[in-house]
């Protein structure tokens, strides 16, 4: 354990390392008027990552009706989840060696900090270096989304305590503030990490023929939490709620900053209807 904790940290130095590198080898590769216009977009929108943070943080204070309403859906749905965890628990625990290997390290290593941002990194330094608006903006909503989220579920796990079912403590066993791993379950990082990357990547697209199957592999690494019982089925749930609104809400300010678009902001609208019956719980969201 305290070997794999030494190589992740190692592994997010040198990817920062590799980052910082890259960038500065292609800005010593440009001109001096080409670097002041790269330096001068680069400070444009990382000003923007940390402001779109603060700007999804800050919604709650101007929520109305419609989101008041979402906030009433997603806590049932959470509600709902958590009254039969222990059943979802058992039955997918009851498979899991039918689950292909390499769907479960798949779970794991997309949902990793590190990989995480190489990845939404890569992205905006294409953008940035390409002169690409859409890509640097992609990039952008990437990496705000990201910390948005990867704050919020870092404070709230913390502060719940909830046990992770591995634990064999009970759904209800919670420890605020409880400082150990196996008391951070609620929510999962895994499953708000790569469902931020998800939504994100699929705004890109308007077919839901493209749509469709980036959201069934943006749910892979949620579903593997839960099978490697790390997480409760409510856990992933609020995660994938969490990363779609973040991302939503930062998309939204970012329409005031880049001309390039991917919605009209006009035509955003959500509505998510929930079904209950026996043991079952169904949800069906409508973008």
């Amino acid at each position: 354990m305290i070997y794999d904790s030494h190589k992740m940290r190692f592994s997010k130095i040198f990817l920062l390392i590799v980052t910082l590198s890259l960038f500065s080898l292609s800005i010593a590769q440009t001109s001096i008027a080409d670097r002041g216009n790269l330096w001068k977009t680069f400070t444009y929108d990382m000003g923007n990552v940390f402001q779109g943070t603060g700007y999804a943080y800050s919604r709650p204070l101007h929520w109305q009706k419609n989101d008041f309403m979402n906030l009433g859906l997603v806590t049932a749905g959470t509600l709902g989840l958590y009254t039969i965890d222990d059943n979802i628990r058992r039955e997918f625990r009851g498979h899991i060696e039918s689950v292909p290997e390499m769907l479960l390290d798949y779970g794991w290593y997309a949902g990793s900090p590190q990989n995480n941002y190489g990845f939404t990194g890569a992205v905006y330094l294409t953008g940035l270096f390409t002169k690409n608006e859409k890509l640097r903006r992609t990039g952008v909503l990437l990496i705000s989304s990201a910390t948005a989220t990867g704050f919020l579920q870092q404070f709230t796990k913390s502060a719940t305590g909830r046990a992770r079912p591995g634990t064999e403590l009970g759904k209800n066993h919670f420890r605020p503030f409880g400082g150990s791993s196996s008391y951070r379950s609620f929510p999962s990082g895994h499953s708000v990490l790569t469902f931020t990357n998800t939504h994100v990547i699929a705004k890109q697209f308007e077919s839901w023929w493209v749509k469709a199957p980036i959201y069934a592999i943006g749910v892979i690494p949620g579903i593997s939490r839960i099978y490697d019982d790390a997480h409760w089925a409510s856990d992933v749930f609020l995660s994938w709620a969490i990363s779609y609104f973040m991302v939503e809400a930062i998309d939204i300010y970012l329409d005031r900053k880049y001309e390039e678009k991917y919605n009209d902001i006009k035509t955003k609208k959500l509505s998510l209807n929930l079904s209950f019956s026996g043991n079952a719980i169904g949800a069906t969201i409508t973008f």
